[in-house]
């Protein structure tokens, strides 16, 4: 049930009820709860209300003078004396000790009005807490509430967003035999208006018409309201066109609804209101201006803030410069510069300075060096060194990002004189200059820093050192360390790493180390990247020992290389055949607090693999297992394709099965390795059992398809290897030369040497001969030579090799054989 449902039929029936009310004046808060008891309590009331202000306002009213003076009072107090007493409190905790203290004394109790004067304080100083504390020893107290002092009370809570303890202190209040009259009624809607609970409120108008009490106006501004909470923007409208409609809106309702349709992004919809604002005779406050503008503003309709902007100005109100700032910065973000400055000429007409964030979004917004000039000139006779230091770098932020380093540099030269730089406005220039490349100007630009007594920072130290660095000007980076020291920066981690990364990068194992030593002075870490770096180009250059002592180096000095660099120089030890020394290796870091990964037991898993150590490398894979480290899809590979190449094709079926056992799935190039293996032994069945296997869960790829090919060819199954082949071409793939010499070949063994005549020639057609110093070379001359001896293909097979020297010089080679074996 929506509010529209149970408030607006089509035939809208409460409209003839709706009329009378909705001209009643607003109610009065004070005239329904609270009473001014001060100027009328009798004189030995006042006495009273002052000495009890006069000791509860003290630090310490729990002392024994204190206490002995309150104890006469206890038994004299009246709810007119703590209404009074209670809001005569400067803080709301001093109000909430005493009206404690009161609820404690002998023959006296709270009544409505003292709980409201209590609850009217906790809610200004928004202490929810407390507040739910206080309506439930209202509910407990069991006194009697009035129907003014409930909606007083209600609209306490509903101001705190306390909407449920509203509603059940509606009900529980109600049950205890207190009458709601029109007024509780519209400060509970008021309160779920807060919630956006449209059910809620419906329900409760439902109530509130059972009991008699007929909606008016201050009820349907709640309505409004709740749909606005809840996002239902077109049913505000419906109510907010019937109010129309009985000529009842007025600037209250428009300017809730407008202000909640603007804070929620729905612009069209505002305008259109704004648009018949004449209609309703209504004119906007100066704070609903200000709203609208910035929303408008921040919905990035600067167009229609300005238009605002102008009736505001038109209808005589003054803005303030917050205002034209908003107004220029949302017309900077849009790049709409001249009406940006059209808004900051007219301050400067009526003689305002802007502040420097006007002036800020100006100059970061300006592609003009000159017309940055010129603000900035006019900004120094009004603006502190702080701002115009502010504004100077804004300036130079702009032209930086916007790749203009040259003008940045320019303005920066202009402005040096003024005194209105400082330490960042060189970082933004020479950090722009280092971007572009520009080392020598960024070099010139920093040493001149001290011309006009600017400090040089640690960051610019570093960004400079690091540039010449990446450059390979390392002269240069220890000059400008030489100068830190001098000028008070003790290097930083980065300045170290720095030069350090220079050296690792050119393999420079002693400029390494030498950086390496200073570090471990200043307590500085070497960059794990700059040294793997290092230690995999000495491995790649077969510089093994070097980067075993760079390590070792490193471990005496206190650094714990990781594993990641260690497998780099074990991976370095097996490519220069030391496969006895890479096991040392691996097993003395195991034992000296590194802990293998996976990666680490690949690289050795692979280096037995390749020397033909499978003992070893199957007690490695036993390892990680007993090790609790899960082998990767790579380490079953690695084995299989070590197995088959081995000839121990079993083994390899074996580890391909127990994959599946450890949620390993083999991919591609697992299944690819075994259906090769399977066929270079004649088990071409079970191998394309695998490849059916595969397709079910792997798309095969080039290698797979020629790997099966060939293998079918090995097994003297050309005809089937060819079915693969058109297959591949159907798929655009691209096939190897070797594919078809193994068909030919294939072909020529079954006896079938017109078939491998249909492959020569699709080989030739494909151009996919293969290069004189191709290994498939020597293969297809034998296999042509022995076609030339077939009588069937004999004349077809010369015709080709005749034609085909033409352009391929082994074709003369064969012709040369075939001439030779002739004679």
């Amino acid at each position: 049930m929506t509010l529209a449902h149970v408030v607006f039929k089509p035939l809208n029936p409460l409209s003839h009820l709706i009329l009378p009310h909705l001209l009643l004046p607003v109610y009065s808060i004070t005239h329904q709860t609270n009473r001014s008891h001060y100027s009328s309590l009798p004189s030995e009331n006042l006495e009273t209300v002052n000495k009890l202000i006069s000791i509860f306002s003290q630090k310490q009213p729990s002392s024994s003078v204190s206490t002995t003076e309150l104890a006469t009072f206890g038994s004299n107090l009246t709810t007119d004396v703590v209404e009074t007493t209670l809001k005569s409190f400067k803080t709301w905790k001093t109000a909430l000790r005493f009206f404690n203290w009161a609820s404690t004394q002998d023959g006296y109790h709270h009544n409505c009005y003292t709980y409201n004067a209590m609850a009217s304080i906790l809610s200004g100083a928004r202490q929810n807490a407390a507040m739910k504390s206080l309506y439930i020893n209202l509910i407990n107290s069991r006194c009697h509430v009035t129907a003014g002092a409930l909606g007083f009370f209600v609209r306490c809570l509903g101001g705190l967003g306390m909407v449920h303890e509203a509603n059940d202190l509606f009900d529980r209040v109600k049950n205890m035999g207190c009458v709601p009259n029109e007024y509780s009624y519209n400060s509970l809607l008021e309160a779920i208006s807060k919630s956006g609970s449209v059910e809620l409120m419906a329900m409760r108008m439902n109530e509130m018409r059972d009991n008699g009490w007929n909606p008016d106006k201050y009820t349907f501004t709640s309505v409004i309201q709740c749909y606005c909470r809840a996002g239902m923007f077109e049913k505000a409208l419906e109510v907010f066109n019937q109010i129309d409609a009985l000529g009842c809106v007025d600037s209250y309702i428009f300017t809730i609804l407008i202000i909640s349709l603007i804070k929620s992004g729905e612009v069209d919809k505002v305008i259109d209101l704004l648009d018949k604002m004449d209609d309703f005779k209504i004119s906007l406050t100066e704070k609903t201006f200000y709203v609208l503008i910035h929303g408008f503003v921040k919905e990035d309709n600067v167009d229609y803030a300005l238009t605002l902007f102008k009736k505001m100005q038109t209808l005589g109100f003054v803005p303030e410069v917050s205002l034209y700032g908003v107004l220029i910065e949302g017309l900077c973000k849009r790049e709409e510069f001249t009406k940006a400055l059209q808004l900051y000429s007219q301050l400067s007409k009526m003689g305002i300075h802007p502040d420097v964030n006007i002036l800020k979004a100006l100059v970061s917004s300006s592609s003009d060096e000159k017309e940055m000039m010129s603000l900035l000139k006019e900004a120094k006779y009004y603006l502190n060194k702080t701002s115009m230091t502010t504004l100077s770098n804004a300036a130079l932020t702009n032209l930086v990002k916007s790749g203009s380093i040259d003008k940045a540099y320019h303005l920066l030269n202009a402005i040096m004189s003024d005194e209105t730089l400082d330490t960042s406005s060189f970082e933004i220039v020479i950090n722009g200059l280092i971007q572009k490349g520009n080392l020598e100007v960024a070099l010139d630009l920093f040493n001149n820093m001290d011309h006009v007594n600017c400090k040089k920072s640690l960051l610019l130290y570093n960004n400079m050192i690091n540039a010449f660095s990446n450059e390979n000007k390392v002269e240069k980076c220890h000059e400008l360390l030489k100068k830190m020291k001098e000028s008070g920066f003790p290097p930083s981690q980065f300045t170290h790493n720095s030069i350090f990364g220079y050296y690792c990068k050119i393999g420079d194992v002693e400029g390494a180390m030498d950086m390496v030593h200073k570090m471990h002075t200043h307590g500085h870490q070497p960059w794990i990247k700059h040294y793997t770096l290092l230690v995999k180009n000495l491995s790649k250059r077969f510089k093994v020992a070097e980067a075993s002592h760079f390590l070792t180096t490193m471990v005496e000095l206190g650094y714990l290389p990781d594993m990641v660099v260690y497998s780099a120089v074990i991976n370095g030890w097996f490519k220069v055949g030391e496969v006895d020394y890479a096991l040392k290796m691996f097993k003395d870091i195991s034992g000296n607090k590194h802990c293998p990964d996976v990666v680490t037991y690949n690289t050795i898993i692979n280096g037995l693999c390749k020397a033909k150590r499978m003992s070893e490398a199957n007690n490695i894979h036993q390892e990680m297992i007993q090790k609790h480290l899960i082998p990767s899809v790579v380490t079953y590979n690695l084995l299989i394709d070590a197995y088959c190449k081995n000839g121990d094709v079993d083994h390899g079926v074996i580890l391909f099965k127990m994959m599946g056992e450890k949620g390993r799935n083999p991919n591609v190039v697992t299944y690819t390795t075994l259906i090769d293996g399977l066929c270079n032994i004649g088990r071409s069945n079970e191998a394309l059992k695998i490849w059916n296997e595969m397709c079910k869960v792997e798309r095969p790829n080039k290698i797979a398809f020629m790997a099966l090919i060939n293998g079918l060819c090995k097994c003297g199954k050309p005809d089937e290897g060819l079915v693969y082949f058109e297959e591949m071409k159907e798929k655009d793939m691209k096939v190897d030369s070797y594919v078809y010499v193994a068909l030919i070949e294939g072909f020529v063994s079954v006896c079938n040497a017109a078939m491998g005549v249909c492959v020569l020639k699709k080989m030739i057609l494909d151009e996919r001969v293969p290069d004189l110093v191709d290994k498939n070379c020597g293969v297809l001359r034998e296999v042509l030579l022995k076609m030339m001896d077939d009588e069937l293909v004999c004349e077809e097979v010369t015709r080709l090799v005749e034609d085909g020297s033409k352009t391929h010089s082994w074709y003369i080679a064969i012709l040369q054989s075939t001439e030779s074996d002739n004679s």
